[in-house]
């Protein structure tokens, strides 16, 4: 993966706050997602709502095996019991995955109802999963004439794409603005290890030309800028995450020890410095959490932000370090 020759400094709008991403729930290959676990997810909602984070993201596609879905049906349960009030305050998105047999502009028809049934209703914006720009072009388009029907037709309340690229972006941006109507978020990866969506033609500059919510899936990059340095020969997560640990973590102590010393003087942990690295390039960071401690720590991180050196001594280290994390094969041009 090439890196970007530059990042771009921090956009002086607001800083974005914290969203919560639900990848793991139902995720048994990445994340040894266990029914057992379902009680503690609720709490770490709960925990998550009651500190003020009000942008849940899951998709179709989450969950493995038999579980199939099943992050939506805990978001949809979650969010049925709260409180009217709360529950109004909240943002509920889903991505809907371009499979190839979804086709043409009803082909997302069965999987927008079935996401909606398994979240109660609480959908609030519709995204595109990813692009089918580099394996079947011909399908994208209708399929996201079919999700902006659904926002014309007053069923879902706004639209979002997914792993786009610059250009493709702005062709999409053009399709939906010929039929009135805006293109709400872009979803992609962004941290400290992948953060080629902020070079200067990258999809960043394009969202904050048109208008676009820049979204950061991976922010942690799956837990490993949540370790310190000095947790280098720390246990390795099961699975596949613990085979990246393995290749990636010794090529990053230096990024590493920046961040730590970061975080000694906000008295915070690593993660909310990764955190805020997103929120300073004003993109709202998809915080991974599964107990309600991971709830609190990321919500606390959204009660400050990084000084200005700060930031561009994360920017250097992070274009100097020497491992990133693999790109997403279905990532657009």
């Amino acid at each position: 993966m090439a890196d970007p020759a530059a990042i771009l400094p921090a956009p002086e709008s607001s800083v974005p706050g914290v969203g919560v991403g639900t990848w793991a729930w139902g995720n048994q290959f990445l994340w040894g997602y266990d029914p057992a676990q379902d009680e503690t997810l609720a709490a770490c909602f709960r925990r998550a709502v009651e500190l003020g984070l009000t942008f849940f993201d899951t998709a179709d596609s989450y969950g493995t095996g038999r579980y199939g879905g099943r992050s939506e049906s805990l978001l949809g349960e979650f969010v049925e019991a709260l409180p009217p009030a709360r529950r109004q305050r909240l943002t509920v998105a889903t991505k809907l995955a371009p499979f190839p047999w979804r086709l043409g502009r009803s082909g997302f028809d069965r999987a927008f109802e079935a996401s909606r049934r398994r979240l109660r209703g609480h959908l609030d914006r519709v995204q595109l999963h990813w692009s089918t720009a580099r394996y079947a072009p011909w399908q994208e388009g209708a399929l996201l004439e079919g999700l902006a029907d659904l926002v014309a037709e007053g069923r879902v309340g706004s639209l979002g794409v997914s792993n786009l690229g610059p250009r493709r972006l702005r062709r999409v941006h053009e399709q939906l603005a010929q039929r009135g109507l805006r293109l709400a978020s872009l979803q992609v990866q962004l941290s400290l290890l992948a953060p080629e969506a902020l070079a200067d033609q990258g999809v960043a500059p394009v969202c904050r030309e048109l208008g676009i919510e820049l979204l950061a899936y991976s922010p942690l990059a799956l837990g490993l800028l949540a370790q310190s340095p000095g947790e280098a020969r720390a246990a390795l997560p099961p699975g596949p995450r613990g085979l990246l640990f393995r290749r990636l973590r010794p090529r990053i102590q230096p990024l590493l020890q920046t961040m730590e010393r970061i975080a000694r003087v906000h008295d915070a942990p690593m993660a909310a410095v990764a955190i805020n690295w997103c929120r300073a390039h004003g993109a709202l960071p998809l915080v991974g959490m599964r107990r309600p401690d991971q709830a609190e720590a990321a919500a606390a991180a959204a009660t400050w932000c990084l000084e200005e050196e700060e930031r561009r001594d994360l920017d250097r280290v992070a274009l100097r370090c020497e491992a990133r994390m693999p790109a997403n094969p279905f990532q657009s041009g």
